[in-house]
């Protein structure tokens, strides 16, 4: 079950002001709580459930995990002065390399909340001037300031829990 409306297919628009940071924090900083929600409301075996070679709902979770510490670094980027952002991988080997669903989803799920609460932790250091700054982004070829960043991983999330979401059905 292919994802309806693929994540490299998707546009951004980046036209709000830089005052919105405390808002899009919050949705950083609540995705851990709705993941875990979601999980533990599911069978284990629903959990580890492939369909095709999709991801299963496990290994988006542990695929969210295996990003974070490319937000991180390019947060660092774009303070840093940096012309473009840091490229991901975007054949996401990492997670296709990682098992997951050999995990327990509890130990992902902890290991996401900290990785997460330490990137929201970073964020809340920066003053509102520092959301403003921006560094191109290397697949989306535009510019992107860190506030900007910051609703792209929410959005991320939401991807993802919205293929959990899928998944499950």
């Amino acid at each position: 079950m292919p994802a309806k409306w693929p994540w490299f297919e998707r546009k951004f628009d980046f036209g709000f002001p830089v005052e919105k940071h405390p808002d899009v924090i919050e949705r950083l900083r609540g995705a851990p709580v709705r993941i875990e929600e979601m999980v533990h409301s599911y069978a284990p075996g629903i959990l580890t459930r492939r369909t095709g070679d999709t991801w299963s709902i496990q290994e988006n979770v542990g695929h969210l995990l295996d990003v974070e510490p490319l937000w991180a670094g390019r947060v660092e980027d774009i303070l840093g002065g940096a012309e473009v952002m840091r490229p991901a991988d975007l054949t996401n080997r990492a997670t296709h390399d990682a098992d997951h669903n050999s995990a327990s989803i509890d130990a992902l799920m902890q290991s996401f909340r900290t990785v997460r609460h330490r990137f929201v932790a970073r964020l809340e250091e920066l003053d509102t001037t520092a959301f403003g700054r921006s560094s191109k982004h290397p697949r989306l070829e535009q510019p992107m300031r860190v506030v900007d960043l910051c609703l792209f991983v929410a959005e991320h999330d939401d991807y993802h829990l919205a293929r959990m979401t899928e998944l499950a059905q």
